[in-house]
């Protein structure tokens, strides 16, 4: 279809590109959970280890991942460093996809992913 017909024009290579480079950031249960846990409120990364229920050299290493893609920010408080979401729209993004496979795990739990034969 033309350009000028009302359809929007597709996303550049690049930015397909940045697409999938964050959703593999996402693709980690821990660092889903980081971002969740982030979007409810800032943390330093032993109450994140604490409430992830991980070890905290692995969830420090995930924030760090987090942080260099730019999804999470951080700011020092003293000797803590207190890290939050620096991106809403994955925020909203993240929450979006727990909402709907919550609703696919109450209504038709057989269709979930994690239970598709790998």
């Amino acid at each position: 279809m033309a350009a000028g017909s009302g359809e929007r024009m597709d996303p550049t290579a690049e930015v397909l590109a940045d697409a999938a480079a964050a959703f593999g950031l996402l693709a980690s249960p821990a660092r889903l959970h980081i971002v969740w846990a982030l979007a409810q409120g800032e943390s330093d990364v032993s109450g994140l280890a604490e409430r992830l229920g991980g070890a905290l050299p692995a969830t420090s290493q995930h924030l760090a991942k987090l942080k260099l893609a730019g999804l999470v920010g951080s700011r020092r408080e003293g000797r803590r460093q207190i890290y939050y979401v620096d991106d809403q729209d994955i925020v909203a993004v993240v929450q979006l996809m727990v909402r709907q496979l919550r609703r696919t795990a109450d209504e038709a739990p057989e269709r979930l992913l994690c239970s598709v034969g790998s």
